[in-house]
């Protein structure tokens, strides 16, 4: 039996969203075609717009859909001059040089408006406080997960992905004020107001707007906290066994369903490979670095040396985790441990 925990890699698709999406399936045509095929694609998209819009409170007219959030980085991001930090994902990385200084896992800020702060660490979980005027953040992770409402944050844009709510991979949104002057990177029809050309993905977007919609009531609902309840009897069985291991961020604010943890003298490679051959998917740091042979550039700006950073390992729960699977990962998680000590 496999157990999944590895939900900030990806979550597992949710039914709201396979439902609208086998429902946009039937649908035929074009959503740039004026005939009524087309229209009724064009309905579904802007069904999926204003839900994706009422869920990170804003306006539909401030939705524009990516292929994902790393497009919707650098629809945000090219050809601005803006600082970011480290701990910013790769896709961040990729248009802005890491400057800003981090310490204790929390990004000092000097000059919102010409800054970029994720919400929250993919590795980490260590959740930001984003100030006011700030450029743009990166919301991908906590969004579903921590409270947020475009309109009131003071942030200038945010972008997020599907996938990391339950919706499916392959698209995204950028959030930003219409009017706002954002140059198109993908050029061409003029779809999605002329801010990214290409036919739009009707069966992803109606799966993303529906999936928007569930998060939000799920976090309404305080699902997170027993999420949160779980990671920390996670910890707690883990700390028993092992006292030399260090939980990153653990006196932090983190997402409530992540743990990161480096036990000295086990890489986390190896971690996740024992794991998963004990059947259960965890992960050693962002999936966007999985298979390449280094360390954690964000375990190092968070204070980490070398050793520490390569033996990390991120356990991230999901709404349906429940205390069993829980437990049992600890089980093998200590029994693996307790092997390497013997050898």
């Amino acid at each position: 039996m496999r157990t999944y925990l590895d939900h900030n890699a990806t979550t597992p698709l949710r039914a709201e969203a396979r439902g609208a999406m086998i429902a946009a399936m039937d649908v035929v045509g074009n959503p740039s075609s004026v005939h009524a095929e087309g229209r009724a694609a064009k309905a579904i998209i802007e069904k999926a717009r204003l839900q994706v819009a009422e869920a990170v409170g804003a306006s539909g007219a401030d939705v524009v859909f990516t292929s994902g959030a790393t497009e919707a980085a650098a629809l945000a991001l090219a050809g601005r001059d803006l600082k970011a930090a480290p701990i910013e994902h790769d896709a961040v990385h990729a248009w802005i040089d890491p400057v800003l200084p981090v310490v204790n896992g929390l990004v000092e800020v000097v000059d919102p408006g010409q800054s970029v702060l994720q919400l929250a660490n993919s590795e980490t979980g260590i959740v930001q406080s984003l100030p006011e005027g700030l450029a743009v953040s990166d919301i991908t992770q906590g969004f579903g997960k921590l409270p947020f409402a475009f309109g009131w944050s003071g942030v200038q844009m945010v972008f997020l992905s599907a996938h990391k709510f339950g919706g499916p991979k392959g698209v995204g949104a950028l959030i930003f004020p219409a009017g706002t002057d954002v140059a198109a990177q993908i050029k061409g029809g003029g779809q999605e107001m002329g801010r990214r050309s290409g036919t739009e993905n009707v069966v992803a977007i109606a799966g993303m707007g529906a999936a928007a919609v569930a998060a939000q009531a799920d976090l309404a609902a305080g699902k997170w906290e027993r999420v949160a309840q779980l990671r920390n009897i996670l910890e707690k069985a883990i700390e028993a066994d092992e006292k030399n291991t260090i939980f990153v961020g653990k006196d932090a604010n983190r997402l409530p369903n992540t743990s990161c943890f480096a036990t000295p003298g086990w890489k986390g490679e190896t971690q996740v490979m024992a794991m998963d051959l004990a059947g259960f998917a965890v992960s050693a740091g962002s999936a966007c670095s999985s298979g390449k042979v280094k360390t954690s550039r964000v375990l190092r700006a968070i204070g980490l040396d070398d050793d520490g950073a390569a033996c990390a390992l991120r356990v991230s729960l999901g709404i349906e985790t429940t205390e069993d699977e829980v437990l049992r990962f600890a089980q093998a998680w200590t029994k693996k441990r307790a092997r390497l000590r013997a050898a």
